[in-house]
């Protein structure tokens, strides 16, 4: 056990790169010194052994379980880089440019670790497929240029390239692990021309190939191999959904294939929808499936695409084996809420389900018993950070980072580690990092369940901007600005300028002889009737009156006339200002009154009334009681 390596992590944000020690106490690793300047990049080797990250003097590289510095080599604007399968060579890539001689400029670029020396470089234009695939014992290397597949001898790169094979149309290589590697080649579909995937054995390139299919709907395509390298799952895509149902493209099809060509067939997938995520199992003889509309359907296949087990349907598009086989993540990530359903292969249940929100990166750990999940910068740039897992569910490991850009455990192979016991182990105790992150965590707000009530349904009192008399029409509950007789500080009303507290004077009656607002007479009589209106405008004849009229108030009050004859506004009709109460409520009954005797006319012609209307006409006796207890006569 003491040579056991550690559960260790990196991370990368803006202004910092670390790296830190696994269970129980994740406490950060003070040994390593961290640059004074941003990192672009880090990257673990395959085997855990080195630790490299890129900044813009340069690449270091540490070993990963000191984080003694190795070597640093000078190379500015480096934006990627990789390890070989055994950590023997780094690559780089940085953007190519134009260089003065007029030169090929070679910005891809092969060194040896251990003495930092440059073997060997390429002109390599595409960031994406940049990285050059090696066999696991290094033996050979590939990468794809244009049209055709190159293979070098790593030992030897001075030899350069040592066999190739063009394949036209070819658009992807991805070269299979184990020892008797494969390389599929995806040709993506063209000009009415089916789309093919094609296996050739590394060994013998310029055979045919040993396995093959054709397929339609294919633009272009996920290939992953099982851990063997016997077996592939390919899955092609169309760039658009001809149906409109999804913005991503079209699903065309999922596929099983072997490299030895014995056995190659279509997954048969029973729902509708695309395929969100797949993955294969590590003992290299069953995988994993995601696909269907919301909610999505998950089911587990055997190597012959039987069916072994439905988890049902669930709101859910991610699918991860830990790295024993024995547990599998089911999850939502993305625009969906975070949930983490965890099951026991072995008994196919359900172990625990975690709540992980904002999740963008989630990842096993090399023993399987946790799981890392983080909220990266620029998909979520709010609540960044790291959590870790234990497989039963308990949270162990909180790390809140300032716009975290990356993370990742340091890879360890599985026969370097214990094996997974039989019974899931529990979990330890919590870092303490946990019980400060519950105490500066903000309370989450917990809203009732239900269908919405509104306030007077809940004891409470409604906004008195929704308020209104029984009977009144709906309109006056809330005036709309742009009706209202009662101008917003500074609006126009009358051509005017609004001045808030002055009094207004009530619009003029327009004339026959009035100019209309396109500024055109209205026609009239040539003679008498127009000049008298224009006289006894200009004289200022009685007929001249306020556009509203004013109706007498009900207890013969002579206020309302006295406002008018002052100049001042009058009371809106239908306002309750100049009404009291009792008043109040004899216009809304004789209202309720009026309403019944138009329901009873159109009863009389035969029309037939609802239910609601029919009761309506049933309360007029108690509507004439209660006028004749106020002593009107109805």
């Amino acid at each position: 056990m003491a040579s056991q390596p550690s559960q260790q992590y990196a991370y990368r944000a803006q202004k910092s790169i670390g790296l830190v020690g696994g269970t129980p106490n994740y406490d950060p690793i003070d040994s390593f010194q961290a640059p004074d300047v941003p990192a672009r990049t880090f990257k673990y080797s395959s085997d855990g052994r080195l630790f490299a990250y890129a900044i813009p003097t340069g690449v270091r590289i540490h070993q990963a379980e000191s984080a003694q510095l190795l070597q640093e080599l000078s190379l500015p604007n480096i934006v990627d880089i990789s390890f070989s399968h055994r950590g023997t060579y780094l690559s780089t890539w940085e953007r190519p440019v134009k260089l003065e001689d007029g030169a090929q400029h070679k910005n891809l670029r092969v060194f040896s670790v251990s003495t930092g020396e440059e073997l060997v470089a390429f002109s390599q234009k595409s960031q994406e497929g940049w990285e050059l695939q090696y066999t696991i014992s290094e033996s050979h290397a590939v990468r794809l240029v244009g049209p055709e597949i190159q293979v070098f001898r790593p030992a030897e790169w001075s030899k350069g390239v040592v066999d190739k094979l063009r394949v036209e149309g070819a658009t992807t290589i991805t070269l299979s692990p184990g020892l008797n590697p494969s390389l599929a080649v995806f040709i993506a579909e063209k000009k009415g021309q089916p789309a093919i995937v094609k296996i050739y054995s590394l060994t013998a390139l310029g055979a045919p190939p040993t396995s093959q299919k054709t397929f339609f709907k294919a633009q272009r395509s996920q290939i992953k191999w099982n851990t063997l390298g016997t077996q592939v799952l390919v899955l092609t895509q169309t760039d658009v959904d001809q149906a409109n149902k999804s913005y991503y493209g079209e699903t065309g099809g999922f596929y099983l294939l072997s490299a030895a060509g014995n056995f190659d067939c279509r997954v048969t997938l029973d729902k509708d929808g695309p395929v969100h995520d797949f993955a294969w199992s590590p003992n290299s003889k069953e995988f994993g499936v995601i696909y269907g509309y919301m909610p999505a359907k998950t089911v587990l296949f055997d190597q012959r695409a039987r069916t072994l087990h439905d988890f049902g349907t669930a709101f859910c598009n991610f699918i991860s084996f830990n790295p024993q086989g024995r547990l599998l993540t089911i999850a939502g990530f993305g625009n969906l809420a975070g949930k983490v359903d965890v099951y026991d292969r072995r008994m196919l249940k359900k172990v625990t389900t975690i709540d992980a929100s904002n999740t963008s990166h989630c990842e096993w750990s090399p023993d399987g018993r946790f799981l890392l999940t983080a909220t990266l910068s620029p998909r979520l740039r709010v609540d960044n950070g790291i959590k870790i897992w234990h497989c039963t569910g308990p949270l162990v490991h909180v790390q809140l980072i300032d716009e975290l850009y990356q993370t990742s455990w340091r890879p360890t192979p599985v026969d370097a580690l214990p094996p997974f016991p039989q019974n899931i182990p529990p979990a330890p105790a919590p870092a303490a990092s946990v019980q400060q992150h519950a105490t500066v965590a903000k309370p989450t707000p917990t809203r009732p369940a239900g269908a919405y009530r509104p306030p007077g349904a809940r004891g409470l009192e409604a906004s008195s901007a929704y308020k209104r008399d029984e009977g009144s029409p709906s309109g006056g509950s809330t005036p709309n600005a742009r009706y209202s007789r009662s101008p917003a500080p500074g609006r126009f009303q009358n051509g005017r300028r609004h001045v808030p507290g002055a009094p207004t004077s009530p619009s003029p009656v327009r004339q026959n002889g009035d100019v209309d607002k396109r500024g055109r007479k209205k026609k009239g009589p040539k003679d008498g009737p127009k000049k008298d209106g224009a006289a006894g405008a200009v004289g200022g004849d009685a007929s001249a009156r306020p556009s509203i009229d004013i109706p007498p108030a009900p207890n013969g009050s002579a206020e309302v006339a006295a406002a008018a004859a002052n100049g001042s506004v009058p009371p809106t009709p239908g306002a309750d200002g100049a009404l009291d109460p009792t008043a109040k409520k004899v216009r809304n009954l004789n209202k309720k009154l009026k309403a019944i005797e138009e329901l009873k006319e159109k009863q009389k012609k035969g029309e037939r009334l609802e239910a609601t209307q029919l009761k309506k006409i049933d309360t007029e006796a108690e509507i004439r009681k209660e006028l004749s207890g106020l002593g009107i006569s109805p």
